[in-house]
C-alpha cells in the first residue's frame, strides 16, 4: 500500500448527493446498476416509472451516463419493486439519450447481478421475471459452483415490420434495409452495401452511417407499435454482414440511441433479428445462430416458438450470453459542481 494513503479516510460532506452503483459488462458492452441513493421511483408500471422519472430526476440519468462519471457510450438499469405480483422486480435501462424500451444485453447481465449479490433473498430457484418498457421478460441462470457463467431470456413477441425498403440518405446514397422488433424498433442494412465494415476501426464511420440511415428512415417511414405509442419509435440502425468466425451465423453492430455503438451483439437486435430471419424463411424454430458483436463478443439467439402479436407472424426469441462484474462506486454530486448533471461530447 503506498504510505501516502495509509491514514486516508475523506469523506465528502453531508450535503453532497451520493449515489452508489454495480458496474458490469455483457460481451464489453457496459451496464451501471445504482444499488443506493436514489430516490423513491413512483408508477404502476414501468412507463409510468420512466415518466416519473424522466419528469422528476432525469438530472439523475445524466450525471450517471454523461462525463465526468460517465462517457458518451455508458449504459444503465435502474431496477425498482415489482408492479405486478408475478414478476421479481421492474427494471428500466438508461443511455446518452434518454430511455430504452428493452434492452437485452441488461437483463443478461442483471440476472447474473440478482443471483450472485442475493438481491432475492427468498428466491427458490434459478429463474427471473422482469417487467420492462416493452413487457414482460423471463430470465434463467445457469450457475455453476454459485457462480452465474451464462445468461438466458426469452424475449417479447419479435417480428419484421418493413421488409426491402429503400430510402435516400444524404452523403450515402440509397439504402436499402429492413425494420424488425425484438423489444425496440431496428433499421437492418447489410453493412457491404454502404462501404462499410464492422471492425472496430470503422467506429466512427459506422456512428455517422449508422445515425444519418436512422434519420432518414425516420423521416420518411411510420413506426408504429400496434398497442403501445410509447414504443412507436425507431430506436437504432443495426448493419448486419459476414462473422469473423465461420463457425458464426453473422456479425452485427448496433448504432442507438444518440450515436452510441453497442460493444455486445445487442440483445434486443438479435431477437429482431430472430423475427426477421424466421418471416423471411431464412431460420427455423429452435435453430441457435451464433451473432458476433464489433469486438467479437457473441450471443446465441432462437426462435422457440410462433406466435401472433396483434396481426403481425412473431416468433419468441430466446437470448443466451455471459456478463461480468467490474466494480463498485459511490459517486458524488457537489451542489456547487457547475458540471454537477454531466456533459457529453459525440
Amino acid at each position: 500500500m503506498n504510505k501516502l494513503f495509509k491514514k486516508f479516510n475523506f469523506q465528502p460532506p453531508a450535503n453532497w448527493a451520493k449515489i452508489s452503483t454495480i458496474d458490469m459488462h455483457t460481451g464489453g458492452e457496459p451496464l451501471r446498476i445504482p444499488i443506493a441513493g436514489l430516490p423513491e421511483i413512483k408508477g404502476n408500471s414501468v412507463l409510468e416509472k420512466i415518466q416519473f422519472f424522466k419528469e422528476n430526476y432525469d438530472y439523475i440519468r445524466t450525471g450517471l451516463m454523461f462525463e465526468p462519471r460517465g462517457h458518451a457510450d455508458m449504459y444503465g438499469a435502474i431496477i425498482s419493486e415489482p408492479s405486478s405480483p408475478d414478476a421479481d422486480f421492474d427494471v428500466f435501462f438508461i443511455h446518452n439519450e434518454g430511455y430504452s424500451t428493452m434492452c437485452g444485453h441488461a437483463v443478461l447481465a442483471l440476472t447474473k447481478f440478482a443471483f450472485e449479490t442475493n438481491l432475492l433473498p427468498n428466491k427458490k430457484d434459478d429463474k427471473l421475471t422482469l417487467n420492462v418498457p416493452c413487457g414482460t421478460v423471463y430470465a434463467e441462470a445457469k450457475i455453476e459452483d454459485g457462480i452465474v457463467v451464462e445468461s438466458t431470456f426469452e424475449n417479447v413477441p419479435s417480428y419484421l415490420h418493413l421488409n426491402n425498403q429503400t430510402v435516400q440518405v444524404e452523403g450515402i446514397g440509397e439504402v436499402t434495409f429492413d425494420i424488425a422488433f425484438g423489444g425496440a424498433y431496428y433499421a437492418f442494412v447489410e453493412a457491404e452495401s454502404v462501404g462499410l465494415k464492422m471492425t472496430p476501426d470503422y467506429y466512427n464511420r459506422l456512428i455517422d452511417y449508422g445515425r444519418r440511415i436512422k434519420y432518414a428512415v425516420m423521416d420518411n417511414f411510420e413506426i408504429k407499435h400496434p398497442v403501445e405509442p410509447d414504443l412507436s419509435f425507431l430506436y437504432g440502425t443495426i448493419f448486419t454482414g459476414n462473422p469473423e468466425n465461420p463457425i458464426h451465423h453473422s456479425r452485427n453492430v448496433c448504432i442507438f440511441a444518440e450515436g452510441e455503438v453497442d460493444r455486445s451483439a445487442t440483445g434486443s437486435g438479435v431477437s429482431a433479428r430472430a423475427g426477421l430471419h424466421f418471416s423471411k424463411g431464412e431460420l427455423k424454430l429452435n435453430q441457435p445462430i451464433i451473432i458476433e458483436s464489433i469486438l467479437g463478443s457473441t450471443m446465441t439467439v432462437e426462435a422457440i416458438r410462433k406466435t401472433d402479436f396483434y396481426g403481425y407472424e412473431a416468433v419468441v426469441p430466446k437470448v443466451t450470453g455471459a456478463a461480468n462484474f467490474v466494480g463498485q462506486n459511490e459517486f458524488w454530486f457537489d451542489p456547487n459542481d457547475p458540471y454537477r448533471k454531466g456533459f457529453i461530447f459525440r
